[in-house]
């Protein structure tokens, strides 16, 4: 039954945790209401092992961290703080490097899985409800120990980066159960390292900031016409200076696999390929006059699809995630206002391959088809900017590519409406609230946090407008994008301060779309306690 007294050891002093002003939670929210549920106690107490009573505690409140979690159930007891002499234990092996990770976090000892319970005790478990969210966990505080829960082991990390945030600087997990789970399957943060090289150091420190805060993918734009900027063994000569080696890659992937965090390459084609086409200029796009169009190959010439499907197998093996992003943006033979009489080799190979009536946008919707053919055979879902699908043609694109939707300023713009009713899943690039371009070129000028924490939400996918909130469920998630159009404008170090804001207002609200109980300068506070 429910008691009003919680029990705590010999030596506590009255309210020490839940009733400061510190760490413990007691300056957050007022936790939502518990509807009376008292959750069952820990596996393997009895009466006799839990401490005896001395004092009353004030109720819990809501853990303050970012992303906030979204239910929070009150208890009276004095929370737990991680101590040096105690463990972290799990209950299934597949666990461990979650445990050891945390366990190193904490100053605690990894002591593996064991069966028994002690006070101080942080276990990690998998079980819960089959049918959850895979990414949900619980986290029970309670009689001095604490338990996270998930279905699965991405769960139970998300969990560990709550009690990391909770327990910062000496604070205390307030008592009681989280429930938590995000709203968007994908939370991502993308990176242009083709225009301006960052160093492997810069990525991996990333990669931390992304697993602590919750984020599940990170994405490499690695090829454009200002660079190639990683390894290649079959075509080294595309490769420019610097570059990342295979093996920082690799390091970079398996140190975010250790976050669950998804790395997503992207080769941009058929258009910023210029880096590409320095080392093989006969395959650039040519108009009827002989001019060299920038960036473009000629999708006329089968060579052009060997060379960038034998780019794709290679990196399929080197990047072992299911997404897998295409470009297929800003193809320059389609900004003129006639393309068939511009490009007549790209008007006769549509004809060619898809009849009389067929247009050289046509003939571009066939090679992102057939780019995705090569990714989905080494078992990747395709992804491409929205201004690769056309209007009014008679090839349409593969219905499995999903819509990384950006912009709605190019030529013949769709609103997001037409990919939505079609059916399509679409991922939210938003230019207007979550584009970091350096140097602001044109229009763009450098995101806020409060601008995307008071304004923005997965559903506003172009300009200030959200859809409307039956498609909520075709939209996958958002990335934060950095974009290095002209990437001396910042170093590293400004790149990371600048976005700083920006990445944790854009993973709040994928985690949870609804209004924030914190105000902005609540959250721009916490931001700066948490580091």
């Amino acid at each position: 039954m429910a008691v009003a007294l919680v029990v705590i050891a010999a030596g506590v002093s009255l309210g020490l945790w839940a009733a400061s002003d510190g760490d413990g939670g007691s300056t957050g929210a007022e936790a939502r209401p518990s509807d009376g549920r008292t959750a069952a106690a820990p596996r393997g107490t009895t009466p006799e092992s839990s401490p005896s009573p001395s004092r009353s505690y004030a109720l819990s409140k809501a853990p303050r961290t970012i992303p906030s979690v979204r239910d929070h159930e009150p208890a009276r007891g004095p929370g737990w703080k991680p101590e040096s002499g105690n463990r972290v234990v799990v209950d299934d092996a597949s666990l461990a490097d979650e445990g050891r990770l945390v366990a190193g976090e904490l100053g605690m000892s990894y002591a593996g899985e064991k069966g028994d319970r002690r006070a101080g005790d942080l276990r990690l478990a998998l079980g819960g409800d089959k049918k959850a969210n895979p990414e949900s966990y619980v986290m029970t505080v309670r009689e001095g120990r604490t338990e996270i829960t998930g279905p699965t082991d991405a769960g139970v990390f998300y969990g560990t980066r709550t009690l990391k945030q909770e327990t910062h600087d000496g604070g205390t997990a307030p008592e009681g159960v989280v429930r938590d789970e995000p709203a968007k399957p994908q939370r991502g943060f993308m990176l242009d390292i083709a225009r301006k090289p960052f160093t492997a150091g810069w990525i991996e420190d990333r990669v931390r900031e992304l697993g602590d805060l919750k984020f599940n993918q990170l994405g490499l734009h690695f090829s454009d016409d200002q660079g190639f900027r990683i390894e290649s063994d079959t075509q080294p000569e595309i490769v420019s200076q610097p570059h990342l080696t295979k093996a920082q890659v690799r390091k970079i992937i398996d140190l975010a696999e250790s976050r669950h965090i998804t790395v997503v390459p992207e080769i941009d084609s058929p258009g910023h390929l210029g880096a590409v086409l320095r080392a093989h200029p006969d395959l650039q796009l040519r108009t009827a006059q002989g001019s060299a169009v920038q960036g473009a190959i000629d999708i006329s010439k089968p060579e052009s699809a060997e060379i960038v499907d034998e780019l794709l197998n290679e990196y399929a093996e080197l990047f072992p995630g299911k997404p897998w992003h295409l470009g297929a943006d800003e193809y320059q033979a389609l900004v003129r206002s006639d393309p068939e009489a511009a490009f007549p080799q790209l008007a006769a190979a549509a004809q060619k391959k898809y009849g009389s009536g067929a247009t050289v946008a046509d003939l571009t919707t066939g090679w992102l088809n057939d780019r995705a053919a090569t990714v989905r055979e080494n078992d990747r879902t395709p992804r491409a900017w929205n201004d690769g699908f056309f209007r009014g043609t008679s090839v349409e694109p593969d219905k499995d590519i999903q819509v990384a939707y950006w912009t709605g300023k190019e030529i013949g713009a769709r609103e997001p409406l037409e990919y939505l009713e079609a059916g399509r899943k679409v991922i939210n690039y938003n230019d207007e609230y979550l584009y970091y371009v350096l140097g602001e070129p044109q229009t763009f000028v450098y995101p806020t946090g409060q601008r995307i924490y008071e304004q923005w939400t997965p559903r506003v996918l172009r300009g200030t407008a959200a859809v409307p909130e039956r498609y909520d469920g075709q939209i996958l998630g958002g990335n934060f994008a950095v974009w290095c159009d002209l990437a001396n404008s910042q170093t590293q170090d400004q790149v990371a301060d600048g976005i700083r804001m920006p990445l944790r207002a854009t993973v709040q609200k994928l985690w949870d779309p609804d209004r924030p109980e914190l105000s902005w300068a609540e959250f721009r506070t916490l931001a700066d306690r948490l580091g």
